[in-house]
């Protein structure tokens, strides 16, 4: 069965729900690190506020990378660091070297 014809104000409006559904997981899964995400997908939290900010800016609005991070995490980046995030381990580490390399 084909995708049904959808008109732009719904895919919009279907893509921003995926989006939040998205930002809420990612809220949820504190316990999943952002060096994880990078080394599996080759995205994190931290790139999805960067292509949030992004898309603010091509459409004239400014958003720093601090509040873009807070609709992302949901708090304050350096909140979120101090409460979930750990020591990346050397098997972590070495795996976003191989996999990002000059990141």
């Amino acid at each position: 069965m084909p995708a049904p014809e959808l008109d732009a104000a719904t895919t919009t409006e279907l893509e921003a729900a995926a989006f939040r559904r998205l930002v809420a997981h990612l809220r949820e899964r504190t316990d999943v690190q952002n060096i994880d995400m990078m080394n599996l997908t080759g995205f994190c939290r931290n790139c999805l506020s960067r292509w949030y900010r992004e898309g603010a800016a091509e459409r004239g609005i400014t958003i720093t990378d601090p509040d873009a991070r807070e609709i992302v995490y949901g708090m304050p980046y350096k909140e979120w660091q101090a409460t979930f995030q750990r020591e990346a381990s050397a098997e972590q580490k070495a795996a976003f070297a191989k996999a990002n390399p000059g990141h």
